[in-house]
């Protein structure tokens, strides 16, 4: 052999390596499949699921497809909800009656589906979001369906389905725009309300991260709390409507405290104050009670606080209300809103142990600066009917008041 020639082993065999081969996507056989399915048990639900359970379908592959086939009848066009070519069924959501008692057994159907196989909610959601988001490729009788299967899976606490899935692909400006998406949480609203409560929905809004903000729905045209209000109370939701008012009241109040907190820390003009609180009261039509209790809020919020030196505190709060007297006295107006200032010094005194002997100092210093009257305060000694700490504070402002008596016999 030449040194040049390389050895070889003879009688061995060159074996290459084997590589995976994937099988080709085939969702056209599948959705065949599973319509009929469909088609085989005449579309009752249970022999259906059980069909299901029994098949050897790959769901893992072919999840889409198989809620593509539960919604619509059949497979539909990629990234659309035209039918594609291929079998279909007449067992559909959207092919079924708009009310709950039909729509209801196709959730608990899937409910089913979704215990075996858990991973399925990911198709679920899929599905879901694309045809939220194509609202406008549906019939106005086909939407009313889609909504109130979403309300009911939801009330039957679907197996995993997130509110962020139905809420945020609603949100397209288009949809919004020409009211679909309005309409469509209208029906959502009303359905799930049959079963649930309005903290239920609140929840469920608070997951999907919109609740702080319902005009989101309406078109940019109504988009005000007027409209809301009336949208909702026409369509029989009062509780909604209450709720976003008191909403509107709270945000209100806040943004009303902020402002004032900011103006008294800082020490502004007294004037100016109150022409704060006069144009927010107008904007936002508050109530004079609330003001009085916002008004009080603020003054003790900005109080310098000394720990537990009952006389400094004592001292820090006399001076704020000798010096706020005025804004005190131009809100409070008669002798009710007088009362009304009492029951919440009383409240603050009770709730805060600080403030708790502080109680009949504070009102002979409203009394002095003219805030309270004394018909007013006789009237809550005698007569008061809130009894938070009711008996400790009269019995604390009984030597006042024992002397506002013998002045008034004097007189």
């Amino acid at each position: 052999m030449s040194s040049k020639e390389k050895p070889t082993l003879g009688g061995t065999r060159i074996k290459t390596r084997k590589r995976n081969i994937a099988a080709p996507l085939d969702p056209a056989a599948f959705a065949d499949a599973v319509v009929q399915i469909y088609l085989d048990n005449a579309g009752d639900l249970e022999l259906i699921a059980k069909s299901i359970e029994s098949s050897d379908l790959n769901f893992s592959r072919y999840g889409d497809t198989f809620f593509e086939v539960i919604f619509t009848g059949g497979r539909t066009q990629p990234g659309t909800t035209k039918p594609d070519e291929g079998e279909r069924h007449p067992y559909s959501i959207i092919e079924y009656e708009a009310t709950r008692e039909v729509i209801l057994p196709s959730v608990i159907y899937i409910q089913k589906v979704l215990r075996r196989r858990p991973f399925l909610i990911k198709n679920l959601e899929n599905v879901m979001r694309r045809f939220l988001q194509s609202l406008e490729l549906f019939e106005e009788n086909e939407r009313k369906k889609l909504a109130i299967f979403t309300a009911l899976a939801f009330s039957q606490k679907l197996s995993g389905l997130p509110p962020e899935t139905v809420f945020q692909p609603l949100l397209k400006d288009n949809l919004v725009a020409k009211g679909l998406v309005l309409t469509f949480i209208t029906d959502f609203f009303k359905e799930y309300l049959i079963d649930n409560s309005l903290d239920d929905l609140i929840a469920i809004l608070k997951r999907g991260k919109i609740e702080d903000n319902l005009l989101v729905f309406f078109p940019p045209a109504k988009r005000s709390n007027e409209s809301f209000s009336e949208h909702f109370s026409k369509e029989g939701l009062t509780a909604l409507v209450e709720y976003n008012e008191k909403k509107i009241f709270e945000v209100t109040l806040k943004e009303m405290k902020s402002a004032l907190t900011t103006q008294i820390t800082e020490e502004a003009d007294i004037s100016e104050v109150i022409e704060t609180v006069k144009l927010r009261v107008r904007d936002a039509k508050l109530p004079d009670t609330e003001i009085v209790r916002v008004l009080w809020d603020v003054l003790m919020d900005a109080v310098q606080w000394s720990g537990k030196n009952q006389q400094q505190n004592a001292n820090a709060a006399l001076r704020k209300v000798k010096t706020w007297a005025e804004l005190l006295n131009t809100f409070c107006t008669s002798g009710k809103l007088e009362l009304e200032l009492m029951y919440k010094v009383q409240m603050q005194c009770y709730e805060d142990a600080k403030l708790m002997k502080l109680f009949p100092e504070i009102i002979r210093s409203l009394y002095e600066q003219d805030v309270l009257a004394e018909d007013t305060i006789l009237h809550w000694f005698r007569k008061g009917t809130n009894p938070k700490g009711r008996q400790t504070f009269v019995k604390a402002l009984e030597p006042f008041v024992n002397w506002l008596e013998e002045a008034e016999e004097e007189e």
